[in-house]
């Protein structure tokens, strides 16, 4: 089981979408910085790779306030996903090494957060 924690608010899908509207570029460079984050929070936080696949991943969303709705604040799992492998923690993202998703919101002012694990499934 790995457990981690990316500090922060990743960009929702509604911001996600403006900037695209706005110019592709911007769309691009959000997608580029919230993945890298991602990794360097893996490096930082030194998550090992996940040694058995396939595997079920949890998220609890700290969102800051309610003002997100949820379905837009889940977009952050493409810039996690795409992190975890380019950190080595996947090997893929495809449907091969993911079996399922699970995931719950908070409400944390203070320290919002976004907390995974990745469970590997027995059998």
């Amino acid at each position: 089981m790995i457990k981690m924690t990316i500090k922060g608010e990743l960009t929702d899908l509604n911001a996600y979408v403006n900037a695209c509207r706005r110019n592709r570029f911007v769309g691009a460079k959000i997608k580029k910085d919230e993945t890298e984050r991602v990794y360097w929070e893996c490096k930082e936080q030194k998550i090992k790779p996940a040694t058995k696949f396939p595997v079920r991943i949890t998220f609890n969303w700290y969102l800051k306030n309610k003002r997100v709705d949820p379905d837009n604040a889940v977009f952050g799992k493409k810039f996690l996903l795409d992190g975890f492998v380019m950190a080595g923690v996947l090997p893929d993202d495809s449907q091969k090494y993911i079996k399922g998703f699970s995931e719950d919101w908070f409400i944390d002012k203070e320290f919002p957060r976004t907390e995974i694990i990745i469970s590997e499934i027995c059998c």
